[in-house]
Order: structure tokens, then C-alpha cells, then sequence
């Protein structure tokens, strides 16, 4: 329900602070007073279309803010968190400015949103019905959902057991279109994942393969060079006829010779001794070398085609073999999945044609659901008129079936409500009934069953009482109050009889302040309401016998 409003600057409202209750409203005054803008405002509130024109002449915008109780709705609740605003609140602050560029600044609960989003979370809030608007009783496309709401629970069931085999129905003919649109190129990819698998398992790489090889291919393309160094230092140091080791060793000798003498002869000795083992050492390496090489042309020339296979697998598929290899796995993933999911066209066809068949079935019992519910919903409805003195009245729901194995989310059928107030014409489209009195009174009853059903907190009746009097008017009152049990209920009326039942009861009033006309809005006491009703029972002169009908009215509330 709406708690408070706060309207700031728009129209002829300069500043206005209102709290609301449970239950009936009645919103009165004079022609003209501002009741409307009030509506409107609440409207906006709720993503109505917004204009430069609601802006408060000489201001630069108008501030609309709205306190509601958050119903209790999974879909409201999922939509909220989508948008980023906190649904555990009991309660959404709903603002929006308009400025005079043009612009709109929408919030709630402090989050910024667009006029889309406060539109979607607005449905779930306020339902507001004109004399002249057809808004979700008025439009064909919501009968339908309608009837189901009408259906309760059970309908409910049945429709999530087809919408889900419809949704499963769905899902494999977007995979079957896709195949048929992609079938050559799925093949394709599968042909080069598999040619490009095959290529790198044949090439069985390693990783550090590369440069060891390139480190086997230096060795053996160097071959002369390092053997001819090799054996040019092992004769230097090592040679049979004057090697560096024999004049090592002689100067070894000539030191051993006098060492004794002299303590630093001895420390020439030792150094000369080190370096003779040294010497020798690596003259045995470089020997050991020397038998080592072995020129294989052969072996070389397979190195150099094993580095030109990775160079190509390189440009292909990675800069190292690394990437190469982790390439690999990904490919061989995808090709795996390709082959979990890889029916062939008619397999996937076929499976698609058992869907629908099940979707079928299951859209069969729906309907045959949904057209029992309807007998009962005739029933009522024609109940309500004969309430509100339309005792001739015909209601009827007409059901259009779409052709065999059409299949939709809502079902394989639509439908519509039909009427006729004159015996002997035919039915026609409720939406192209003409408005007034008649409309009012089709609209009520049709509200007062929906109600309950419909989750919507607050409903706003903006003079859809016009266009009737005496008992009529006294039977659509109690209509309005019936539906206030459900949902609270704000209504702008002309009628005593309506605004006589309504629990509470607001005068809108428009006085010049400062040479500028603005709307005020007072709640009324009983003795207030008795003199407000009077006014709408006799007008401006206010006669004894109309406040004693005006307590007669209320009274019998």
C-alpha cells in the first residue's frame, strides 16, 4: 500500500505532504480542485510518461516521492535484486524528478534507475483505472493471464508443467535450426580440430626439446672447428716430442733439486706442482673429448628436420612449444565436446518432434483446464452484475485457438472476454464496449474478483463512478469497498454514496496564496465529512435535509 506521498512543485502543488491508510479512500472537491493531479502524480511515481508540463510554473523541476510497502512477490523480489536494490527492505522509496531540460532522475531506495525499471517495479504497486483508461482489464493480451490468476493454484500447476516441457521444446528447435543453418560449417571445424589433433600428436613434442636440439645441431655443424682445437691443445699440452707437461716436469725436477735450501723454493714447487695436476687434468678431458667426437651427417640432418617441424607447428599454433601443447588440450576439449553433443540432424530432429508432441499434450490439458475455470468465471462475473443492477447482462470468454501444434509461452491458446448489456444483440470485445456508466459497473465487477488475486497493494479508481446515480451509484460504492478489503483503495469521486462508504476521506480544496492558485489537501473528521457530503448531495447551499442525508449515508456504512 501507498504510506505516504510527498509531491513538491508540480502543477499547481507547490508543497504537499500526505499519509495514507488501509482500506477506502475517497478523494472529493470541486471541479478542478487538483484531485487528478494527486492521480497523477502517483503515476509518475510508478513510471508514468512524464512531461515539462507538470513542472510548477517559475520552478525549475518538480519532486515526486512515494513510501510503499513492498508486497510480498517472488517475481518483484527477483526483479529488484536484478536491478541492484535491496529487496530484503519491507518497504521501497520510490522518487522521481522531473526537470525543466527534460530530463528524469528515477530512484529507489536510493538507487538510481531509468523510467523502464520504475515502470516494471510500479506494476507490482499500483493499478490505476480512469474513466477513459483501459489499462490490464482493458487489454485483450491480459485476459488470458487473467483467467489462469482466476484458476489459482491448481491452474497454476498445469501451466508450469507445460510452459516447462514448452521451454525443453524450444531449447532443442533453436539447436536444430542451428544445426540445419550450420551443419557444413560444424562439420568443417569438427574436420579441422581433428586434422589439427592428429598433427600434433604425430609430432609427440616435449617441452625443452627445442633447445636441446639446437644445442645438438651446434655441436655437430661445428665439428671441424671443435676437433681441430681440441687436438691443437692436447699436443700443447700434451705432446710425445715437446709437450708443455714434459717442461713442466722438468722444472718440477730442477726445483725438487733445492727445495731444502730455502722455504720459499719449496712454495715454488707446490705452486708448480698444482698446476701440473691441473694441466694434466684437462689435457685428459680434452683427450677424453677428442673420443667423443663422432661426425654422424646423418644424425644432424635429422635434427634440422625436427626443428623445421616445431618452426612450422610454432607459426601455427603457439611461439613455444608450450603453447603448442596447451593448445592441444584445448582443441581436444572442444573436438570432445563436438562428439558429446554431436547427433546427427535427424536424431536431433526427431527428438525435437517428440518435444513438441509432449509440449502438445501437455498445452491440451491446459486448455481443457482453463475452459473449466471459465464456466466458473462467467458464473461470478454474471453473479457481480446482477449485484450492480445489470441483471441483463451477458459476459462470455471466448477462446482462440491457434492452428494445430502452434505452440506459445502462455499456451496454444488465447483468449477474451466478450459482453453484451442488451438482450437479443450479440457479444462483443469487452475493449470495444463504449465507456460510462455501463463500463464502470463491468470494470467493478470485474475488479472485485481479480483483486485478491491480482498481488497489486494499492488500486486507484479515478471517477469511474460517472455517468450513474441512485442505486446504481450506492451498488458501486459497496463494489469499491468490497475490493478495499483485498487491496487499499484510493478513489476520486463526485458521488456522496461512494465517498459516504470509504473509510477515510480527503477534501482537495484550491485557494489563491501570494496571487497564485495552489491545491491544499486536509483529512476530514466525521463532522467535516458530514458537511463535505452534504456539498455533494445539494451543491454549494447546504440545507438541513442534505446533512441529514449525509449522516444517513454514513451511518450506514
Amino acid at each position: 500500500m501507498l504510506q505516504e506521498l510527498s509531491i513538491q512543485n508540480f502543477a499547481i502543488i507547490p508543497q504537499l505532504n500526505l499519509s495514507f491508510h488501509e482500506g477506502m479512500t475517497a478523494l472529493t472537491g470541486e471541479t478542478g480542485a487538483g484531485k487528478s493531479i494527486i492521480i497523477d502524480a502517483v503515476g509518475l511515481l510508478t513510471g508514468g510518461r512524464g512531461s515539462t508540463d507538470f513542472i510548477r510554473q517559475g520552478a525549475n523541476k518538480a519532486v515526486l516521492e512515494g513510501l510503499f510497502d513492498k508486497p510480498k512477490s517472488i517475481e518483484l523480489t527477483i526483479l529488484l535484486e536484478s536491478l541492484g536494490i535491496d529487496a530484503q527492505e519491507d518497504s521501497l522509496l520510490m522518487q522521481r524528478d522531473l526537470l525543466a531540460s527534460g530530463k528524469n532522475v528515477c530512484r529507489v531506495n536510493g538507487r538510481m534507475v531509468n523510467t523502464s525499471a520504475l515502470r516494471q517495479i510500479g506494476e507490482f504497486l499500483v493499478d490505476i483505472h480512469g474513466q477513459n483508461e483501459h489499462q490490464e482489464l482493458m487489454n485483450e493480451e491480459r485476459h488470458l493471464n487473467m483467467l489462469d490468476e482466476f484458476g489459482g493454484l491448481e491452474l497454476k500447476e498445469i501451466k508450469s508443467a507445460y510452459q516447462a516441457s514448452f521451454q525443453t521444446f524450444q531449447k532443442s528447435l533453436s539447436i536444430y535450426k542451428k544445426r540445419m543453418k550450420n551443419e557444413k560449417e560444424f562439420a568443417q571445424r569438427v574436420d579441422m580440430l581433428g586434422f589439427q589433433i592428429k598433427e600434433i600428436e604425430e609430432a609427440d613434442l616435449s617441452i625443452g626439446e627445442e633447445e636441446q636440439l639446437q644445442k645438438e645441431r651446434n655441436r655437430l655443424a661445428n665439428f671441424q672447428k671443435v676437433s681441430k682445437n681440441l687436438s691443437d691443445a692436447y699436443e700443447a699440452l700434451a705432446s710425445e716430442t715437446d709437450s708443455s707437461l714434459d717442461r713442466i716436469g722438468v722444472a718440477m725436477s730442477s726445483m725438487e733439486a733445492i727445495e731444502e735450501l730455502d722455504k720459499e723454493y719449496a712454495n715454488i714447487l707446490d705452486t708448480i706442482s698444482n698446476a701440473f695436476d691441473l694441466l694434466q687434468d684437462a689435457a685428459s678431458n680434452i683427450d677424453r673429448q677428442r673420443d667423443l667426437m663422432d661426425m654422424d651427417e646423418d644424425r644432424l640432418d635429422e635434427i634440422e628436420t625436427r626443428l623445421e617441424l616445431i618452426t612450422q607447428l610454432k607459426r601455427k599454433y603457439g611461439e613455444t612449444i608450450e603453447d603448442i601443447l596447451e593448445y592441444y588440450q584445448e582443441i581436444s576439449e572442444e573436438l570432445a565436446d563436438s562428439k558429446d553433443q554431436g547427433e546427427s540432424l535427424e536424431e536431433i530432429e526427431t527428438k525435437t518432434k517428440q518435444l513438441r508432441k509432449i509440449a502438445w499434450e501437455n498445452g491440451l490439458k491446459l486448455r481443457e483446464m482453463r475452459q473449466a475455470f471459465a464456466v466458473e468465471l462467467i458464473k461470478e462475473i454474471q453473479n457481480e452484475l446482477k449485484g450492480l443492477y445489470m441483471d441483463k447482462t451477458q459476459f462470455d470468454v471466448r477462446f482462440n485457438e491457434y492452428e494445430r501444434f502452434h505452440l506459445a509461452e502462455e499456451g496454444i491458446e488465447n483468449c477474451e472476454f466478450y459482453i453484451t448489456s442488451n438482450p437479443g444483440e450479440p457479444l462483443k470485445p469487452l475493449v470495444k464496449v463504449a465507456s460510462g456508466g455501463e463500463m464502470s459497473r463491468v470494470m467493478l465487477a470485474l475488479k472485485t474478483i481479480f483483486a485478491k488475486s491480482a498481488g497489486i497493494t494499492s488500486i486507484v479508481f479515478d471517477e469511474v463512478d460517472t455517468g450513474v446515480s441512485g442505486r446504481v451509484a450506492q451498488a458501486i460504492a459497496d463494489k469499491i469497498h468490497k475490493i478495499s478489503t483485498n487491496s487499499q483503495v484510493l478513489c476520486i469521486t463526485h458521488l456522496p454514496q461512494v465517498a459516504a462508504s470509504a473509510d477515510y476521506q480527503y477534501l482537495i480544496e484550491k485557494e489563491v496564496v501570494a496571487g497564485r492558485t495552489q491545491t491544499n489537501v486536509s483529512e476530514l473528521q466525521e463532522i467535516d465529512r458530514v458537511r463535505e457530503i452534504a456539498r455533494m448531495l445539494s451543491g454549494e447551499q447546504i440545507t438541513g435535509l442534505a446533512l441529514e442525508h449525509a449522516r444517513e449515508l454514513l451511518y450506514r456504512r
